[in-house]
């Protein structure tokens, strides 16, 4: 990837370094360890949190057992996380285009079109969180201006990114402490109830649901590292901090199923004394993970066509992404989490073994990277593995693997995962299939 000298961006005050505008352009290196945890604190801090955390007592149908998934999956999760942080700090690439260096430069498109989807899906998501949220502590007739309002900040916050990790690390990050703090206590001290045990799948499935929440910013980490002074700062401030924040918010989700009535998670919160204030507060921060998402379908745009300006890539993805809020709603976000984690838990597993294993950070980025066959079997035997284990319930698409499964007389164990099953899966072809590349292709320079 070529660079330049240049490391502001016009409009950017003096001494205040900010992210290139076009991909040609060398990226700035400002951000330390504490810049990192705190700006990925705050994307784990969010009101999808006690969402996901909900779900995972609903699949495990026990506090315990839905405490304990929520730790082994933002662990998991938290670990691939780290892993791609260290591909951008190590490379200087965003995240879709240090992935030339495991696929090639036409390898990554199939990744790079996948991440435009779903990071479009979940700025939209959380858009429609915030409106949905806001409508419940300011009426109905907010949901709609609502949604703008998030849309225009979080677009906004695009065109500045790094300005808005030095906002997220100086103010955000005590607000949103104290809110979490006072929505902990509150939960806390209403009477427990018993678990539903209607929607009971396991203990194993309810990790999957942990994980996928949190390797779904994976696809976005270099975005932010390639930005970090060392690969030790990236590494440790994305993992720690995202994990950390992620195992408090869907902890949060586990208590509130059990100590709160009613079937509307965010309305019992805002019912708690004080609940308003504190959710009015993570509304606000809410916005960060729009923006994360937004800018991170610019970098991935940038892999496509190096010299778009982000800046123009982002309005039009904001814009997108408001309008689809103002007209959608998240019934189907357990389906969603279920295809997110088969296409990019895998993915982000094979990474790390080659980026670490097999390449050992000898990652070509550039252009002219061919491309390798291997990572892409390794992604496809992991991606295949996780369909066949958990197909979900999206119509015709489960159907299918479902009806695969039973051609080859395939029946998963109830102790087995699908996240935990395509990671290894996917581990252990990449480290095959690239060490006998490698021979392959030492015997042919030896020829």
């Amino acid at each position: 990837m070529s660079s330049s000298t240049s490391t502001r961006a016009p409009g950017s005050p003096a001494g205040r370094p900010e992210a290139p505008l076009v991909l040609t352009t060398a990226p700035p290196q400002p951000l330390g360890f504490l810049d990192q945890f705190a700006t990925w604190a705050n994307l784990g801090i969010s009101l999808f949190g006690p969402l996901t955390g909900a779900l995972v007592l609903a699949t495990t149908g026990s506090l315990l057992s839905g405490l304990v998934a929520v730790v082994v999956g933002c662990a998991l999760g938290g670990l691939l996380l780290a892993c791609s942080a260290a591909f951008g700090a190590r490379t200087g690439a965003p995240a879709m285009v240090a992935l030339r260096g495991l696929f090639g430069r036409r390898g990554s498109v199939a990744p790079t079109v996948l991440n435009l989807a779903q990071n479009i899906g979940w700025a939209t998501m959380e858009i429609i969180v915030i409106s949905t949220a806001a409508a419940l502590v300011l009426g109905d007739g907010w949901r709609v201006p609502a949604a703008v309002a998030a849309g225009a900040v979080a677009t906004l916050m695009a065109l500045r990114p790094l300005g808005s990790v030095r906002l997220l690390r100086k103010v955000m990050v005590w607000l949103v402490l104290a809110a979490s703090v006072l929505l902990y206590v509150q939960v806390l001290l209403q009477p427990a109830r018993p678990v539903d045990q209607s929607a009971v799948l396991g203990f194993w499935p309810a990790v999957d649901i942990a994980v996928a929440g949190v390797v779904s910013f994976a696809p976005l980490a270099a975005d932010y590292s390639r930005h970090s002074r060392s690969t030790r700062a990236a590494m440790a401030g994305s993992g720690l901090g995202y994990g950390l924040a992620a195992v408090a918010y869907y902890s949060l989700g586990v208590f509130a199923v059990v100590h709160l009535e009613g079937d509307d998670l965010i309305a019992a919160l805002i019912a708690l004394p004080a609940g308003w204030i504190a959710l009015l507060i993570l509304l606000v921060d809410e916005v960060d993970e729009a923006f994360a998402n937004i800018y991170s379908t610019t970098m991935s745009v940038q892999n496509l066509f190096g010299g778009a300006d982000r800046r123009w890539v982002a309005i039009g993805v904001g814009v997108l992404a408001t309008v689809f809020a103002s007209l959608l709603d998240f019934s189907q976000y357990q389906n969603f989490l279920y295809l997110i984690g088969s296409v990019f838990v895998p993915l982000f597993a094979v990474a790390a073994v080659d980026f670490f294993l097999v390449s050992r950070g000898r990652w070509d980025v550039s252009d002219r990277s061919r491309l390798r066959l291997a990572p892409l079997l390794a992604w496809l035997c992991g991606f295949v593995t996780y369909q066949l284990i958990a197909p979900g319930t999206v119509p015709v698409w489960s159907d299918l693997w479902s009806g695969l499964a039973q051609a080859i007389g395939f029946s998963a164990p109830s102790w087995l995962g699908s996240s935990v099953a395509a990671i290894g899966v996917g581990a252990l072809a990449m480290a095959v299939l690239g060490r006998a590349s490698a021979r392959i292709a030492r015997a042919r320079r030896l020829r």
